[in-house]
């Protein structure tokens, strides 16, 4: 008898299809489609806000990559986080990976509450 193979949660978090964003949170997949346009407006308008004075030093400190939903490995492949907005003191991580993985912790997560991902982001991302 021949055993069926079973993808692990980051293969099937890979083989998502186009237009649905998947996060693995204390041992599940989680998935979620792009966010919708009054999300994704305010997701870009706090990455101008903050971008031009923590990214570029434009009446701030500088120093820092800004970035709008990148895939954060906190534990590889096992514990798979997509924040709408990180931060990295350049200091901490001086270059941008060249793939999709940041295994680097950020210094700071932002997270745009909308009605279908509240209660996601206060209980279960934000104790990550």
């Amino acid at each position: 008898m021949q055993h069926a193979y079973k993808q692990t949660l980051y293969e099937q978090l890979v083989a998502l299809p186009e237009g649905l964003t998947g996060e693995i949170l204390n041992g599940q997949l989680h998935t979620q489609p792009r966010p919708a346009g009054p999300h994704a407006l305010t997701e870009s308008n706090l990455q101008i806000e903050i971008g031009g004075p923590f990214g570029k030093g434009r009446g701030g400190p500088g120093g820092w990559w800004i970035l709008v939903e990148p895939e954060i490995h906190f534990v590889t492949d096992r514990e798979v986080a997509v924040p709408d907005l990180a931060g990295w003191r350049k200091e901490r991580m001086p270059k941008i990976p060249e793939g999709h993985r940041f295994e680097v912790v950020p210094d700071w997560i932002c997270e745009v509450l909308s009605p279908s991902t509240a209660s996601k982001d206060r209980e279960i991302k934000m104790p990550i």
